[in-house]
């Protein structure tokens, strides 16, 4: 996954350990709350809880995988909220192409960018899961954060949509190993659009104004970089083979029958009572 920021995930021990630490100098200093502690007491306090943490380093790790299974459950809630809160704009925006079935029972939404190249490797399981599975519906959203000609790829998609070649054209940016002028114009030619359109539409710029709505949706979903799935209520960060896509497909789809069903299970008990 091409991120915009890395995290730093060996300040969470750093952080882990301080907490082992204070808890364990605040549970021997307990019975002395009452009384002033010296900086002799102190140091031996710490001196006391750190050999226990070098007699016993699993305690750290314990604490890091403990805090690691809370924050993932958080980070979960908190997308589950963030995309309830945004779901009109991620599944309904007229602005955004739609590929696969339009009445497909599952969206998948996908933040890309051309230049991309985990994207690039994601693309065929999209295209797979496309093939064998006849009900779903697909959301692209550009999302070009790597570079100027990330967004030049981007307009110039948005533009092929005008005539029909949206899927067709986006399948060949993300095969192209250039993403130049020259390779753009090359597939639009192949593709056989109209180039005096072409070129006007490109520049037109309700597709720049797309593209910046597309960021700000990315950055309140807290988004860090691409690719970035949204099937249901889950968002999954990063590249995923076909075998994986066609399985969190599978399981949302279920999920979401199995909650129309308590619906309407739901509405007939009230029209009963």
């Amino acid at each position: 996954m091409n991120k915009i920021n890395k995290p730093v995930i060996w300040i969470g021990a750093i952080v882990a350990t301080s907490a082992l630490l204070a808890a364990g100098i605040f549970m021997l200093g307990a019975g002395q709350r009452n009384a002033a502690i010296g900086p002799e007491q102190r140091e031996a306090m710490e001196t006391v809880v750190r050999d226990y943490l070098l007699k016993n380093p699993a305690v750290i790790r314990d604490a890091m995988q403990a805090l690691q299974v809370r924050e993932d459950g958080e980070k979960e809630q908190r997308a589950a909220l963030l995309l309830k809160r945004h779901q009109t704009q991620l599944l309904q925006d007229p602005r955004s192409p739609v590929g696969g079935n339009p009445n497909g029972d599952i969206t998948v939404v996908e933040f890309f960018d051309y230049n991309c190249g985990y994207c690039k490797k994601a693309a065929p399981a999209l295209e797979a899961l496309l093939a064998s599975d006849a009900m779903v519906r697909v959301v692209y959203k550009e999302f070009p954060i790597l570079s100027p000609q990330s967004a030049v790829a981007a307009t110039a998609a948005l533009a092929a949509g005008r005539q029909g070649k949206y899927a067709a054209f986006h399948s060949g940016l993300m095969a192209l190993e250039q993403l130049d002028d020259g390779g753009i114009i090359a597939l639009a030619k192949k593709l056989g659009l109209n180039m005096v359109a072409f070129e006007k539409d490109r520049k037109d710029p309700v597709f720049a104004g797309q593209l910046v709505i597309n960021q700000k949706l990315a950055t309140e979903l807290e988004l860090s970089g691409t690719p970035a799935f949204v099937v249901g209520g889950r968002l999954i960060p990063g590249a995923l083979d076909a075998q994986a896509l066609a399985a969190i497909v599978n399981e949302e789809r279920a999920k979401q029958r199995a909650a129309g069903g308590q619906a309407a299970a739901g509405a007939a008990d009230n029209k009963t009572k």
